[in-house]
């Protein structure tokens, strides 16, 4: 039986159970709350018991799912290995340990992968398209060379949101719901009034001893905080400037970037970026678009941030400064060599390169942006940031800069 033929068996029997958990769920509001909870868990673990792959040997599975995350290895067919990863506790268990981190393998696979570091050896390519009309940004997954909606695999929306004394960009995984009180808001920026500082938060602490900002927006999930040991809120994760610039519109911005919830030691041989593991949902079963994460083992309860205090400007955070752009006499105008990805001029367009203590820049380039078409921009990220945070940098590339154009 080849291996091919064996996948389609797999994917034909996880389907029936699918469609047997969909029929519960149809006819849900059809009995009593103890009848609903017996019979709809008797029927899920019937369904899978029935199946002849839920008691393979740790073994065979290993190996099965292993070929299946090395010949899915892209976009749209990858989402094979997310349903793996969906079967049952034993599937999900070896599921994760067999994917790797875009930091290792430079592949997106599960949500939480846009809260990890991307890839050492080379740019994740993105792009962003923004609605104008109803002031919302989507990231998207580029498959191809050519930034097109239709053939990209969606990662992140946000929703810009004007206040009497700042901006919100309220960043979340779902397209359709971009609010402070969904389970699937990740974060915001945030600006001053005069788009010249931004601040970049994220829904849940990067490290421990991280301190919530104090403010009125304090995210609460579902109308109740998410845990007594993990609060939920805004956890300042990164700072964004842009200096005035005296030529205005017609020159290039300036901007720096603080981010504190990486150290500069990240960028050495040998260095590491904080790495996160899980979302904090308030409750998996309400989110049943991540299966990967409906386990009892992600609850809030058990969460476990990564050791080590976060660190302060002073103690070593990473900094990135854009990359200063040449004159072209011919051109007449200030140019950045984006190797093809960008195509239309653009204030907006920016590099971002790494800065030692000394002021001294790294070659690499760690983020770009730029500009090819009237709502259509590029975004390429690598380690140490992730796509969470390349996105926040990029939305305040958006806002209006009064002070500095």
């Amino acid at each position: 039986m080849s291996f091919k033929s064996i996948f389609q068996d797999m994917r034909g029997e996880f389907g029936s159970i699918s469609r047997k958990g969909f029929e519960v769920k149809f006819n849900y509001g059809l009995r009593s709350r103890s009848q609903r909870v017996v019979q709809d868990s008797s029927m899920a673990v019937d369904a899978l018991k029935q199946s002849c792959w839920a008691n393979m040997p740790p073994e065979l599975l290993r190996d099965v799912l292993m070929r299946i995350e090395a010949s899915e290895s892209t976009w749209p067919p990858r989402k094979s290995v997310v349903s793996c990863a969906g079967v049952c506790r034993s599937w999900r268990e070896i599921t994760k340990e067999i994917v790797k981190t875009p930091e290792i393998s430079g592949k997106l696979t599960f949500p939480i992968s846009l809260k990890q570091p991307g890839p050492r050896d080379s740019l994740l390519q993105c792009y962003i398209k923004r609605n104008r009309h109803t002031q919302t940004y989507y990231l998207y997954l580029s498959l191809s060379q050519a930034a097109s909606s239709d053939d990209g695999k969606f990662l992140l929306a946000a929703r810009k949101c004007r206040r009497p004394t700042c901006t919100d960009y309220i960043i979340s995984l779902n397209a359709l719901d971009m609010s402070k009180g969904s389970n699937t808001y990740i974060g915001k920026l945030r600006s001053n009034f005069l788009g010249t500082k931004f601040t970049m938060y994220d829904a849940q602490p990067p490290n421990v001893g991280a301190k919530v900002a104090k403010c009125r927006s304090t995210r609460m999930v579902g109308l109740k905080q998410v845990s007594p040991r993990v609060p939920a809120g805004n956890y300042p994760v990164a700072h964004i400037s842009y200096e005035l610039n005296v030529l205005g519109s017609r020159g290039p911005r300036r901007m720096h970037c603080v981010m504190d919830a990486i150290p500069a030691s990240a960028m050495e041989p040998g260095g590491a970026a904080p790495t996160q593991t899980e979302f904090l949902f308030g409750n998996p079963d309400s989110f049943p678009s991540l299966p990967f994460f409906r386990s009892k083992s992600t609850r809030t309860e058990n969460y476990q941030p990564e050791p080590g205090p976060l660190p302060s400007p002073k103690e070593g955070a990473l900094i990135l400064k854009n990359k200063a752009p040449r004159w072209h006499e011919n051109l007449q105008c200030w140019c950045l060599n984006f190797n093809g990805r960008v195509t239309v001029a653009s204030v907006k367009n920016f590099q971002l390169v790494a800065s030692d203590e000394d002021g001294q820049e790294h070659d690499d380039v760690i983020l770009q942006f730029g500009k090819v078409g009237k709502d259509m921009f590029t975004m390429d990220y690598r380690y140490p940031i992730s796509a969470f945070q390349a996105f926040a940098i990029c939305l305040s590339s958006f806002d209006t800069k009064i002070a500095c154009e």
